[in-house]
């Protein structure tokens, strides 16, 4: 009878010891969880106050006039007018069928009217150097 009760403590102790390391993986897990779920509060807090930065930031930009024009947007029959599409931060709409360079901010059609006057392939420095900018690489 001795040998079956050795036995019965023997897995005792195997289980006790399972559970003891199940124990120090909840631990651990529960650890990672709570850094896990601060890392999440401060990124939404973060994404909270960039959010309320750029409400802030998208009042309207006056398009100078005859500048606004309509644009197609996606859904046949409804226009858009340029004015709308220039908010805050964000100055460079979408695009979609029917566009032209006139919803873009001037320094941008600036870039596009050089490129179309190269008629060709045009290297950014030269879009620079023709914009009168300084033609740094980090730029």
């Amino acid at each position: 009878m001795g040998s079956l009760l050795d036995e019965l403590a023997r897995r005792e102790a195997e289980v006790r010891q399972r559970v003891e390391e199940i124990r120090e993986q909840i631990a651990g897990l529960e650890s990672r969880l709570e850094a896990e779920e601060d890392r999440l509060s401060r990124l939404l807090i973060t994404r909270e106050t960039v959010e309320e930065i750029l409400g802030e930031a998208a009042s309207p930009v006056d398009v100078p006039a005859g500048e606004g024009e309509s644009v197609e947007p996606g859904e046949p029959g409804e226009s858009v007018d340029a004015r709308s599409l220039v908010r805050g931060v964000v100055t460079v709409p979408p695009w979609r069928p029917g566009m032209s360079a006139q919803v873009l901010p001037q320094v941008y059609r600036d870039a596009v009217e050089i490129m179309a006057d190269a008629g060709g392939a045009v290297r950014a420095g030269q879009i620079l150097a023709a914009m009168g900018l300084p033609d740094e690489a980090a730029k």
